[in-house]
């Protein structure tokens, strides 16, 4: 058994398709095909569903596939822990992100490669949580920056980050743009843009304006935390968005932004791994980072908003 074999199995399971696997993993198509049709020759069962197009794995594929990529990820982290050992940290880290955790990630990303100089960092930003965690268990991320959940800190290894607040984007004309806070139940009879409701960050909001006693009725919904800011900045709608994204975009020009209460809860962010031992030693690494980083400091004043007037 070659690990190319496993390379190429695991490219068809992600892509669901023998052309655009064998595009992935730089080769032909019949080669693909012959790697793995020998595999199943190895491993003496049937792992693709063969029709006239691919038609999925068979139960033993998908089984096989679980193995494949731990034994790849072991590989890797093998490959990365003599590495370090020999020259110090190099290769590829791979941090996922929610979308209203993106702003903040830099601010982790630049101490962990001031300390790793020789590591190359991709940020696959504006992932859904249940994505995230998907793509930790596949070993298709290295680490994740999320909402810190119940069901998380159970399955996996967690370091707080700091509490996501929210803040009301809108109009400095607005009356309560005026204001130095709002309710929640005052935002919520704005014309809203709000994140999609299949996003953890959007359930989070429904979950505040519930225990508030309303519901919003949003007339724009967007994946992207950027969007918002560009709808708000027309001056027709308002938003409510994470307040680490202040510090990636300011106040812009024309908007105010207002602390939310009543309630004024906050959700805690932070760093997710697999508890699998040893693990990614590129993990091990950010962890250590995100120890001795004091995000929550750096986050914790909002900019003034004197600045949009």
């Amino acid at each position: 058994m070659l690990f190319r074999q496993l390379e190429y199995l695991v490219a068809l399971s992600r892509e669901r398709h023998f052309a655009r696997a064998a595009q992935a993993c730089y080769v032909s198509q019949p080669a693909l095909s012959e790697a793995i049709r020998k595999l199943e020759e190895e491993l003496d069962v049937p792992l693709v569903r063969r029709g006239r197009t691919y038609e999925g794995l068979t139960p033993e594929g998908e089984r096989i596939v679980v193995w494949a990529q731990r034994i790849l990820a072991d590989r890797d982290a093998l490959k990365d822990e003599v590495g370090a050992l020999r020259t110090g940290l190099s290769g590829r880290i791979r941090i996922g992100a929610v979308p209203t955790a993106t702003g903040a990630v830099s601010l982790l990303i630049d101490p962990f490669c001031a300390a790793h100089p020789l590591v190359t960092v991709d940020v696959q930003a504006d992932l859904r949580s249940e994505d995230i965690l998907r793509r930790l268990q596949n070993f298709e991320i290295d680490a994740a920056v999320s909402y810190l959940r119940e069901d998380v800190a159970e399955n996996f290894r967690t370091v707080p980050l700091y509490q996501e607040r929210y803040v009301l984007l809108t109009s400095a004309a607005d009356n309560l743009g005026r204001r130095t806070t709002a309710t929640w139940a005052e935002a919520s009879r704005l014309p809203l843009c709000l994140l999609t409701g299949t996003m953890q960050g959007r359930r989070v909001l429904d979950e505040l304006f519930a225990e508030a006693g309303v519901r919003p009725t949003p007339r724009v919904e967007t994946d992207s935390v950027a969007a918002l800011f560009a709808h708000v900045r027309t001056g027709r709608w308002a938003s409510i968005v994470p307040h680490a994204w202040l510090h990636v975009f300011g106040i812009p020009p024309g908007m105010r932004a207002v602390p939310l209460i009543e309630p004024a809860r906050t959700v805690t962010i932070g760093l997710v791994m697999t508890a699998r031992e040893p693990g990614s030693v590129m993990a091990r690494a950010l962890t250590e980072i995100a120890r001795r980083t004091d995000l929550a400091a750096a986050l914790e004043r909002l900019p003034d908003n004197s600045v949009s007037q």
